[in-house]
């Protein structure tokens, strides 16, 4: 039996469809896994059961990434084709069942809204599947010791970034004697490129532990769940923490976190949307409202 799982090329988003897959790898056992998926989310799938390839959709104009897939698979009679892009392809391979996702509702989490699409009775959470080289290395670069919390100061675009000096703040406010994780470690997470962003912080924090440039996702997941809170902004990493069951809280601008919000992981939406208007006070109280409820 083989399945094609077209799914999405941001992180977060495609972090959000793991639990529809996770639901497919349980419901068939005998099945074997093709997944098509953009480059930057192609290393959470390194480790699905049964996988047979990652197939890395790169965009190119006039949609011709859409043509070079459909190349790619063409020669397969698939069993069941399940496309969150709503793209044509999926109506033109060979399949004996297809999957493809909607119009999403307003209101309505996306996760809920793929777990509708196979008509599930739960919504199915996000599942990443590791392995022991990705604890290995997570051991290593998350050392045991006092808990950590981990901050995520960098998004795709400024309108989602918190300012840094800001983060900076609050570490010292939530570490400090009588802050909600007094005598923690920090840590520094980020991606390729970020630490440009980053450095009002880093300078700030200059001991802190630092992971950015990682580019095994699963390595960084595996880290975060060694760790003992996170909070960032509305990005891929809030997404990969929330999926751990870490305490997450992710800080939100115009994004509608109604949809989007890491599933499992907290909320707090700035006044007006406008990250710039969101205080040190109320990210404080709420994360340690969330630890405290823990």
């Amino acid at each position: 039996m083989n399945i094609l799982f077209i799914t999405h090329t941001r992180i977060g988003d495609a972090i959000l469809s793991s639990g529809v897959l996770h639901h497919l790898i349980e419901r068939y056992p005998n099945a074997r896994f093709t997944i098509a998926c953009g480059p930057l989310a192609a290393s959470l799938f390194a480790d699905v059961p049964r996988l047979d390839r990652v197939i890395v959709v790169r965009k190119r104009k006039f949609d011709l990434h859409w043509y070079n897939l459909w190349k790619q698979v063409r020669g397969t009679v698939w069993d069941i084709v399940i496309d969150l892009r709503r793209s044509l392809i999926s109506y033109i391979i060979p399949t004996r069942k297809r999957y493809v996702v909607g119009p999403i509702a307003p209101g309505v989490h996306h996760v809920e809204h793929l777990s509708h699409l196979l008509a599930l009775p739960q919504p199915a959470a996000p599942h990443l599947y590791t392995s022991a080289r990705h604890h290995f290395a997570a051991a290593f670069a998350i050392p045991d010791g006092a808990p950590v919390l981990v901050l995520a100061p960098v998004a795709a675009t400024s309108a989602k970034t918190w300012p840094p000096e800001r983060f900076a703040e609050l570490a010292v406010k939530l570490t400090s004697p009588g802050g909600v994780c007094a005598g923690w470690r920090i840590a520094l997470f980020g991606g390729p490129g970020d630490e440009a962003v980053a450095k009002p912080l880093l300078e700030a924090l200059s001991g802190c532990i630092r992971i950015f440039n990682e580019p095994d996702l699963l390595m960084v997941q595996a880290a975060l769940a060694r760790c003992g809170g996170f909070i960032g902004n509305d990005s891929g990493l809030a997404h990969l923490a929330a999926s751990t069951s870490i305490p997450t809280l992710a800080l939100f601008g115009a994004t509608d976190s109604s949809r989007y919000s890491p599933w499992g992981g907290h909320v707090v939406v700035a006044p007006d949307r406008q990250l710039q208007n969101l205080g040190v006070d109320s990210v404080s109280a709420a994360f340690s409202d969330l630890m405290k409820s823990r």
